[in-house]
């Protein structure tokens, strides 16, 4: 296996030349610590592009920053915090779920895997932040996309078809994205002991309502602190506004049973957690699945699994997002949940090399939409130099 580490663009548009010339694939690392998400992948060349690093631009006033794409997170977080900004999408480090603690997480991996946490119900998707790019393609031809202003779309939005793509398109050198004030207070608003469908309910209601939640999850008794099941909805913003806001929420929910009010320095921590997805850390050998269906569809998909598999599970993004750790299915649980979800998709975060082998990591895809994607497959790497087989088969 050849490891190819460019210095710069120029060298990358070579390396990739020279792959097409020889009809040989490459697998895209950067920091390395989503190496195993989508499916496993035998290639015969890595291309390391941890060499694209560093804040190049960090326009504080007009909330810009221009870094290259394998920058570490530590140390763009540490750039925002000095001017007391974040990245609003709030992107989770899964190193601790995905056994990848020794790996660095980048920019430009969470970009590519479209990685947002719990406050992605009021600030949007990582695509939604993702303003622009520059990459090579698998063409072996240098491109960029957008710029640095909010609303720069002309023709299509190449910005959101890289975010989620898992490094099959293009090659990230240098990403910009919009970043956000970090809010001056936080506020969580909990009940505890409700059951699933109940403590959906009370999250629609909270999300429903004009005080502009940052995050709604539901932890059941089981994965607990406390030994009871907790549901809890995030404030944020000014003081004295997340305070009323905090007071209001309470009240309103109290149809639900009495809630509490977590303060600053406890809220912070316990979103965190989720997310990190930290409730379902370990047994590091149960299966992890992100499972993106209607709120409203959550209580029952999570009594059907319940009684079809062993295993555990969390809300968030109000009950639109339901996270599961299954044990003991040979198939990891897929074909279960995906007979199950009448709604939405399912995707395999967690898996050895042999259930990722096995099934399919991402939601199967219909006849029209696979041929869309190999189409646009087919735009940026024809040959399918990058990341043969991450995502499907035959892309």
């Amino acid at each position: 296996m050849t490891h190819f580490r460019p210095k710069d663009e120029v060298e990358l548009v070579g390396i990739v030349q020279q792959a097409l010339a020889t009809e040989e694939p490459m697998e895209l690392v950067a920091g390395g610590s989503k190496r195993s998400l989508g499916r496993p992948m035998q290639l015969p060349h890595v291309l390391d592009l941890s060499g694209f690093c560093g804040v190049q631009v960090y326009e504080p006033e007009e909330l810009i920053l221009t870094v290259g794409a394998a920058t570490p997170m530590a140390e763009i977080e540490r750039t925002l915090a000095g001017a007391h900004q974040m990245l609003a999408f709030e992107p989770g480090d899964w190193r601790a779920l995905l056994g990848t603690a020794d790996k660095t997480q980048t920019l430009g991996g969470v970009l590519s895997c479209n990685i947002a946490g719990p406050r992605r119900i009021r600030q949007g998707a990582a695509r939604d932040h993702l303003l622009g790019f520059h990459g090579v393609s698998g063409r072996g031809e240098s491109f960029k996309a957008g710029g640095k202003v909010v609303k720069n779309v002309t023709g299509y939005d190449l910005c959101k078809l890289m975010a989620g793509s898992y490094g099959t398109l293009a090659a990230l050198t240098e990403v910009t994205v919009k970043v956000l004030p970090y809010p001056e207070a936080t506020r969580t608003v909990a009940l505890k002991g409700l059951a699933v469908d109940a403590a959906v309910k009370a999250m629609i209601q909270a999300v429903g309502s004009s005080h502009e939640l940052g995050g709604a999850a539901h932890l059941p008794a089981v994965l607990s602190p406390t030994g009871a099941a907790m549901t809890v909805v995030r404030v944020e913003g000014p003081v004295p506004s997340v305070e009323a806001r905090a007071v209001a929420l309470r009240d309103e929910l109290s149809g639900f049973g009495a809630a509490e009010i977590i303060d600053n320095d406890a809220s912070l921590p316990l979103w965190q957690t989720f997310r990190d997805i930290m409730p379902l850390a370990s047994p590091a050998d149960a299966a992890i699945w992100r499972v993106s269906i209607a709120p409203t569809d959550a209580p029952a998909l999570v009594d059907t699994l319940s009684r079809a598999l062993d295993l555990r599970y969390f809300l968030d993004w109000g009950g639109g997002l339901l996270w599961l750790a299954v044990t003991g299915a040979s198939d990891g649980g897929a074909t279960a949940i995906r007979s199950a979800i009448k709604s939405g998709h399912a995707t395999l975060i967690r898996g050895g090399d042999g259930l990722r082998a096995a099934v399919p990591v991402f939601q199967p895809q219909n006849p029209t939409v696979a041929a869309l994607a190999r189409r646009v497959k087919d735009s940026f790497d024809p040959e399918r130099i990058f990341n043969r087989g991450r995502m499907y088969g035959d892309v």
